[in-house]
């Protein structure tokens, strides 16, 4: 699109980092609403407008043949998809928290991973009577988040074949399309059938005179914000994102312009591939450590130390490759610490928070979606002023080492709210 439109590097990286002014947006509501309403009520409408902004973009890049007129449609389409897929991580997180015990465990987490095999949010159904119970939340949390691995596999994947037979603008209408049917799908599996089985259960249960208690306290944010631990988790996370988005972002472009020989499908899949199974381990390895009897603490300092230390040195190792083989390896690492991140922080608001772990989570993601537009920006305007990767990599290696310091040094497992 870059080259057929005429966009700059910095005009590209305004395009590429504009999705997540919208996706800042809506991390605190989508947590909140989570909470108060669940994400099967909400989740679906979002699904529908994202859907129909992904699979119109190609139409809306052509409404004008002005190039700066369609750089501000193309920038305004994106905020505002990047606004209805903001509600996914708080309502997952704030489900995995509070509403999956054993039984129900099984049925939701498939379905919430095949939604994100596609990069798709999923939803929740909100049952009160049910007490959390996740003897391995931390592992399944870490599958699901796989999934959005997974999802960036398959679209790198038959993206990347698209890409090459029928142009750019199949890939939109591709993703479009999978959206609606996973939507629909999800509706149909989810919510009906869970509704119908359950229902008589869940209204047996109101009128036997056991009223349903209400675990929605009001955030104590005061309390919060005056903790180290917290702000920590928010310098760790924006840390971790800022190196995740500006690979997600710029990748295919570094090995575009450094490989133009290397087949757009290779170096699509493979650190995607190897990111998948990593997050899936760090859940196993956490648990693994619990179990051991290691503090929640340690095991989520250790299991960040990988992710974030683990990222910097594959960026600054990839910024002295000259091979293709080397540079897909280092990357690989790189990407493949970052799914570590779904078994430290990213479940960390379920530790310090239990009560109102979508609404912190909305809010830690919130600040964590920050440098999905000032980083990924700002990684186009150093290659534009400087012509230089290993400057965006070393720069991004160096914010993960400050992130992991902070972390180490402030960061907690036990519940401070």
């Amino acid at each position: 699109m870059a080259k057929e439109f005429d966009w700059d590097k910095t005009q590209s990286g305004s395009i590429l980092g504009c999705f997540f002014w919208g996706y800042t947006m809506t991390q605190f509501l989508g947590g909140y609403l989570s909470d108060k309403v669940g994400g099967d009520v909400v989740v679906p409408i979002a699904a529908c407008f994202w859907s129909i902004l992904t699979f119109w973009t190609p139409q809306f890049a052509y409404l004008s043949t002005d190039k700066y007129v369609t750089l501000h449609i193309l920038v305004l389409s994106r905020v505002l998809l990047g606004m209805f897929q903001g509600f996914y991580m708080p309502s997952v997180t704030s489900l995995i928290g509070h509403f999956i015990e054993g039984p129900h465990k099984s049925f939701y987490t498939p379905i919430i991973a095949a939604g994100q095999y596609f990069g798709f949010p999923l939803s929740q159904c909100k049952f009160h009577h049910i007490k959390k119970s996740f003897e391995h939340e931390r592992l399944t949390y870490s599958f699901i988040c796989s999934g959005s691995h997974l999802g960036t596999l398959i679209s790198g994947s038959i993206g990347s074949i698209l890409l090459e037979r029928y142009g750019w603008q199949s890939v939109f209408y591709f993703v479009g399309v999978c959206s609606i049917l996973w939507m629909l799908g999800m509706r149909y599996i989810l919510i009906a059938k869970h509704r119908k089985k359950y229902l008589p259960f869940i209204m047996a249960e109101n009128l036997a005179d056991k009223p349903i208690k209400k675990d929605q306290e009001k955030v104590p944010w005061l309390t919060l914000f005056v903790k180290p631990a917290f702000w920590s988790l928010m310098v760790g996370h924006f840390c971790e994102n800022n190196a995740f988005y500006i690979l997600l972002s710029w990748l295919p472009t570094y090995f575009h312009e450094n490989f133009p020989d290397a087949k757009g499908w290779v170096f699509n899949v493979v650190p995607w591939i190897v990111s998948m199974f990593s997050s899936v381990f760090s859940g196993w390895l956490a648990d693994h450590l619990l179990e051991k009897g290691y503090s929640v603490t340690f095991v989520r300092k250790f299991i960040e130390t990988i992710s974030l230390g683990g990222t910097a040195l594959g960026l600054i190792l990839l910024s002295y490759m000259t091979t293709f083989g080397g540079a897909l390896f280092c990357m690989a690492i790189a990407v493949a610490c970052c799914g570590f991140h779904n078994s430290g922080i990213l479940v960390n608001p379920q530790d310090i928070a239990p009560k109102h772990a979508g609404s912190v989570f909305g809010i830690m993601n919130m600040a964590g979606a920050i440098p999905g537009f000032v980083g990924v920006y700002m990684a186009g305007h150093i290659l534009e002023a400087t012509k230089s990767w290993a400057a965006v990599f070393n720069q991004t290696a160096g914010v993960c080492i400050f992130g992991c310091i902070v972390y180490l040094l402030f960061g907690t497992g036990k519940r401070i709210i």
